[in-house]
């Protein structure tokens, strides 16, 4: 017999056994359908208990559980027990074959307790679902018939016969359907190929699967199968050149333009859709300094660049098809980076002989001095002199490196200190310069003799004084 979940009059099936629990215990079992309205019976208590329908106020009939929700309650006046809440049974007890609600019927004086336990009835009140509303298959056009695809499986909250039983597939000339029983899913469905697929006849194949559960009458859930018919992969990419060979400055701003790859594939569809990466190669990652854009092939300037860190870079390109088995080409990138004058020349004192005597020799070396400059070519070549009129002067010793010496006389008592600069300049266009201040202590030496009228002044005030005395 089929039942309705929401009739007002609900038939029921009880199953009722007494037995003892100790000296004042017994258990009630019922069965009764989920979704029955508010104020059901699920059967009488006071009857099946075997106690006077006048007996129930003054004993306290309760009923007792660790539920929620209170789904049952009883009527003290008649002894019903009745349905209070709605119950689902897939809320109550999901993915389970038996579901029941127990409880306990309570009396006192004197103090007594029953077991019931009240079966839940599955009702077909869920329909068959599925996960998603479409389903892709990409199947290539070379596939042999008889070949299979399993399918989405669908869910249902329902259990036993109300659960899903089959599978149905819409009329289509390429492709039957293969329902399975058993397994994790109860029941399974895959599309087997009939009919071999021509692309260039039909490339996109739209079909309807429906679910079908064993309710009375049956409930039903339908999924949208997309078959992409796809085009055999018989051509590789090939880029335009295998070698690339480009230059960039070094001040390039991110998102400048390096180069624009090219490569083309003789297939159709996605077995012509090509998307261009970088292939890392040991330590170096070339999507660390430069962008590549997948789909134009577009090389862009990311992070700085420094001629001085790396005057160039092999970067390896690859291209790849998007056909179902893909398939890639390479090609070398040569990247030069062209150095800008963008360091000035650095001037160190690596030795310093001061403080030099005034009686010092012309050529003695006062200051050893390097210059250097990280850029390169004309950029990093450097000359190096003195600035004003001090008696001093560079003597190159080696490539950049100088030694400042005495190039005039000294004389303490007219100057103690020289303040010597130093500028360095590179060939770069426009040139960069860059100057270094020298501090050099002339020290004395005994190379005066004694001014007699000073002496003899000297003489005649302590005489003068001593008279005074």
């Amino acid at each position: 017999m089929y039942i309705r979940p929401k009739e007002e009059h609900v038939w029921i099936r009880i199953v009722v056994f007494l037995c003892l629990w100790h000296w004042a215990a017994s258990q009630l079992a019922y069965s009764i359908s989920e979704e029955v309205n508010k104020g059901t019976v699920v059967g009488n208590l006071a009857k099946d208990l075997n106690i006077n329908v006048r007996e129930l106020e003054n004993r306290d009939l309760r009923v007792v559980s660790s539920y929620s929700k209170t789904y049952l309650n009883v009527n003290l006046r008649s002894g019903n027990l009745l349905v209070e809440e709605r119950i689902d049974r897939e809320e109550l007890c999901p993915q389970t074959i038996k579901c029941s609600l127990k409880l306990q019927a309570v009396l006192s004086n004197p103090m007594t307790a029953h077991r019931v336990e009240v079966n839940i009835l599955d009702v077909n009140d869920n329909s068959p679902a599925f996960l998603e509303s479409r389903y892709y298959l990409n199947i290539s056009e070379s596939s042999l018939t008889g070949e299979r695809y399993l399918l989405p499986v669908a869910v249902d909250g329902d259990i036993g016969s109300n659960s899903v039983k089959t599978y149905k597939l819409s009329q289509n000339e390429h492709f039957s359907l293969d329902v399975q029983s058993g397994g994790e899913h109860g029941v399974s469905a895959e599309l087997v190929l009939q009919k071999a697929l021509d692309r260039e006849k039909q490339s996109v194949i739209n079909l309807i699967l429906t679910a079908v559960d064993g309710g009375k009458p049956p409930r039903t859930g339908s999924l949208e199968i997309h078959v992409n018919v796809i085009d055999v992969n018989d051509n590789i990419p090939a880029f335009s050149k295998l070698l690339y060979k480009v230059r960039v400055k070094e001040n390039a701003t991110p998102g400048t333009l390096v180069i624009k790859l090219n490569a083309t594939d003789l297939d159709e569809g996605m077995n012509s859709k090509i998307l261009y990466s970088f292939i890392k190669r040991g330590n170096i990652d070339p999507s660390n300094i430069f962008d590549l854009n997948s789909e134009t092939g577009e090389i862009t300037v990311k992070g700085g660049l420094d001629y001085e860190e790396t005057p160039a870079y092999e970067v390896r390109v690859q291209a790849t098809d998007q056909g179902p088995v893909p398939r890639s080409a390479h090609a070398k990138l040569l990247i030069e980076i062209v150095d800008m004058n963008d360091n000035p020349p650095q001037i160190s004192v690596t030795s310093l002989m001061t403080p030099i005597k005034e009686d010092a020799e012309l050529g003695t070396i006062v200051a050893l001095i390097t210059v250097s400059d990280k850029d390169g070519g004309k950029n990093g070549v450097t000359s190096c002199k003195v600035v004003g009129s001090v008696p001093f002067k560079l003597k190159s010793n080696y490539k950049n490196d100088y030694s400042l010496v005495v190039d005039g006389p000294l004389d303490r008592e007219t100057t103690s200190v020289y303040n010597v600069t130093i500028t360095a300049t590179d060939e770069g266009a426009p040139p960069l310069s860059s100057n270094k201040v020298i501090t050099v202590h002339v020290s004395d030496v005994n190379d005066n003799a004694p001014n007699l009228w000073r002496l003899l002044l000297m003489c005649m005030s302590k005489k003068t004084v001593q008279q005074a005395q």
